[in-house]
């Protein structure tokens, strides 16, 4: 793939794409000041919506919280993006899918650029076993077994379809999820679109940092350094809301990487400002099935290490 090149003479692009669950007032806004105050803008995903019901594993506050919408917004104002979570913590049906995109939009005079499928959702979109082709799905089943489930967003037989929405609406989709810093040597292809896949426009990897401890060691001083070095690009996947901050204090590791990486001389931009960079430079690459085998092959490897990714 052609080497990418960053704005301003900047040495390598990083972002965080932060999954919302478990999101309260009390638990990521410490976080965010610290990557507002270091000059980091990330992007932040929502659920536009509350639930009809109690979520299953892991809720969190959402975009009909009148104080937690009002410091979303403030975020927005700063230059943080805001994404999409799926539209609640539970599976939506298609009516509902809409009626949280359309609040996605009325909120924030946009649709949203980027969206990552909460694990809990029905309305996932190619999502499970649908991530993957071909013989790998067998080895997929067994290293999910004990938590495999089917997903539905892609299927138009489904009342949890909702494709064509995703499609017209929605720039980027997280996918694949792998060890290491730089994203873009992980996953060289993208933003690709896969024509198996339709419904998605483009798709987009993520490097490992779903904990706290994980994403310190994802960050850490040599893996900086090697990113720095090697002019590469990282969105780290993760979960502010989930051990990031203890007792009102955000962890003390990750605020000493963060300072050291705040000084490297990087572009600390949204993950959709720089997926649409790349687009730009390049173009949006489509995926033939091969070069995507060895994606699956990675990620494949990488989910028996780390079995939530």
């Amino acid at each position: 793939m052609t080497q990418v090149t960053w704005p301003d003479g900047k040495r390598f692009a990083f972002s965080i794409f932060d999954d919302t669950d478990r999101a309260a007032l009390d638990n990521v806004p410490q976080v965010y000041r610290l990557l507002r105050d270091l000059g980091f803008r990330t992007t932040k995903t929502v659920w536009p919506i509350s639930g009809q019901s109690q979520p299953a594993v892991c809720g969190g506050l959402t975009c009909d919280d009148p104080a937690y919408l009002a410091w979303v917004k403030e975020l927005a104002a700063d230059g943080f993006e805001i994404a999409l979570h799926n539209v609640t913590y539970h599976g939506s049906r298609r009516d509902e899918v809409r009626r949280g995109l359309d609040r996605f939009a009325e909120i924030f005079g946009h649709h949203p650029a980027s969206m990552a499928n909460h694990t809990e959702c029905d309305d996932a979109i190619y999502w499970g076993e649908a991530r993957i082709s071909g013989i790998r799905k067998g080895l997929y089943r067994i290293a999910t077994a004990r938590r495999n489930r089917r997903y539905f967003g892609h299927l138009s037989a489904s009342p949890h379809f909702w494709g064509d929405l995703c499609r017209d609406r929605i720039r980027y989709v997280r996918n694949f999820t792998f060890s290491g810093l730089n994203t873009l040597s992980s996953c060289p292809f993208m933003p690709y679109h896969d024509p198996d896949r339709p419904f998605v426009r483009a798709w987009f990897a993520a490097s490992e940092g779903g904990l706290c401890t994980i994403f310190n060691d994802t960050i850490s001083e040599a893996a900086q350094d090697r990113l720095a070095a090697e002019g590469g690009a990282s969105i780290v996947y993760t979960h502010f809301g989930k051990t990031f901050v203890q007792g009102g204090a955000v962890d003390a590791r990750f605020v000493e990487l963060m300072r050291r990486f705040s000084r490297l001389g990087g572009w600390f931009v949204p993950a959709s400002t720089l997926l649409d960079y790349i687009a730009r430079q390049r173009g949006i690459h489509q995926i033939t099935r091969r070069e995507r085998a060895r994606l699956e092959w990675r990620w494949l490897r990488h989910k028996v290490a780390m079995p939530q990714s």
